[in-house]
């Protein structure tokens, strides 16, 4: 017995397969969602109003940073135009995933003379270091910088 493939056959094909692309592409938008908020500001309309003005604030700064994350420990030196370590004031900082919260952590930074360091068991990927710093003459500083680990901390 020969079957043929009628009109409704192709519809039937074409709902079932448009039907699976629907519900992959559903679910993968609900995840996404609900894994990561995405808030970075709560009004970018406003926050964008003193960006230039703060951005040159920080630069006015002349501050350089080098971060590093080994061996369980975060840190973070920061030197001036001339080369001299700078100790400023932590306000916030938050080393986390960049796309998910459940393992955020707050650094306990401890001035060591030359650099801030927090000690940080991190497992081996990719991670952020959100800072919001104060400099003596309380000009803010903030800075999002993105860190590797290859080896998670023993």
């Amino acid at each position: 017995m020969q079957r043929t493939l009628t009109g409704w056959h192709v519809f039937a094909i074409f709902v079932g397969c448009f039907s699976v692309i629907i519900t992959v592409n559903l679910t993968l938008a609900f995840q996404a969602v609900n894994t990561f908020p995405g808030l970075v500001t709560k009004n970018s309309y406003i926050a964008s109003q003193s960006f230039d003005a703060d951005r040159a604030a920080q630069d006015g700064l002349g501050w350089t940073l080098d971060t590093g994350l080994r061996d369980g420990a975060l840190t973070l030196a920061i030197t001036d135009r001339a080369g001299a370590a700078v100790h400023p004031k932590v306000i916030k900082a938050t080393l986390g995933r960049a796309t998910h919260v459940a393992e955020d952590m707050v650094p306990q930074f401890i001035w060591n003379g030359t650099a801030l360091t927090a000690p940080a068991p991190v497992q081996e990927g990719y991670w952020t270091l959100w800072l919001e710093l104060e400099a003596a003459d309380g000009t803010p500083f903030r800075r999002r910088i993105p860190l590797h680990v290859d080896e998670p901390a023993s």
